[in-house]
């Protein structure tokens, strides 16, 4: 109920959730304390006072028609305490974020306080009794290890397992970005790259002409059309140095080296002026690297060859 997008200013998350108990509504809400470290978040997310929050999220509940209100608090013990102190109005709060395990749960003024430890070892439960208009008038709470002979809900580990099988999708994503800006940051280091069919043209304008009119130049769109342009091994063969100094990235980063272009064929432009020492001539070996038996199994290169030289 109190964790912010720092910009917007808008709640990143619902700031509390009801639950029917029987005829009971209960209100449930949560919060951060704003001295936690938010990590790289902390340039994007605000954190607003916990007490203040507290005030408006259970005057909110109360109008809402919640008799019951439990707050999950990741305070910590000390800030908890002090905070149901201040606040009126919560029945129950389960203490998190580096809590003791206490056997007994506490009262504080009205507040049955609940302290289940660490790493889910234990769990606690509350009982509060009611008025007639359902509201608490007292409460207690015990809390029971976790033994081997507690069995496992399925539908809690299945929870916890897409949880975590999502978290680390996103740490494999974050871990593959952080080595592909490596390799981008190695790649710019090189003294040489791929330059594009642009620079080429400008001298080789016949060449340029008779390349247009060939597959060649139209290699990405082939892609594209058979919903094959996010698929890496297909994208290597249809664009000018994937992956490579100065080559193609996406589609919308680089669509200008786009296709199967003069550097494809030739080698990169920046070793533009070895060429006249040492001329590159179009071996079937250079065609291979694509056009090979798993690509393309009628591949001749001499029939082949005729159709893109110039």
């Amino acid at each position: 109920a109190n964790l912010y997008d720092k910009k917007t200013k808008r709640l990143i998350l619902a700031p509390y959730i009801f639950k029917k108990v029987g005829s009971v509504k209960v209100g449930l809400f949560s919060l951060i304390s704003d001295q936690v470290d938010l990590g790289p978040a902390r340039d994007s997310l605000l954190v607003q006072d916990p007490p203040a929050a507290a005030k408006r999220t259970v005057e909110e509940l109360r109008k809402k028609g919640a008799t019951v209100i439990v707050l999950l608090s990741q305070l910590g013990k000390v800030e908890s305490e002090d905070l149901v102190t201040a606040v009126d109005g919560i029945d129950a709060v389960i203490v998190g974020r580096n809590a003791p395990m206490l056997q007994q749960g506490r009262l504080i003024k009205t507040t049955v306080a609940c302290y289940g430890g660490e790493q889910g070892q234990y769990i606690g439960r509350t009982i509060l009794t009611l008025d007639p208009a359902h509201k608490a008038k007292s409460g207690e709470n015990e809390v029971f290890v976790l033994g081997p002979e507690v069995g496992e809900k399925a539908e809690i580990v299945a929870i916890v397992k897409a949880f975590e099988d999502g978290f680390n999708e996103k740490l494999r994503k974050l871990e593959r970005d952080k080595q592909q800006e490596s390799a981008a940051k190695d790649m710019e280091k090189n003294p040489d790259k791929y330059l594009g069919s642009e620079v080429c043209i400008r001298c080789h304008t016949e060449q340029a002409e008779q390349w247009k009119g060939t597959p060649h130049a139209r290699a990405w769109q082939t892609l594209v059309d058979n919903h094959k342009d996010t698929a890496g091994e297909c994208v290597d063969c249809h664009v000018l140095g994937y992956k490579k100094p100065g080559g193609f990235s996406t589609g919308l980063q680089t669509p200008n080296l786009a296709n199967v272009q003069c550097e494809s064929c030739h080698g990169m432009g920046t070793q533009h002026e070895a060429f006249a020492v040492s001329p590159q001539k179009v071996t079937e070996a250079v065609c291979t690297k694509c056009h090979n038996k798993d690509n393309d199994p009628s591949w001749n290169f001499s029939a082949k060859l005729a159709k893109v030289a110039h």
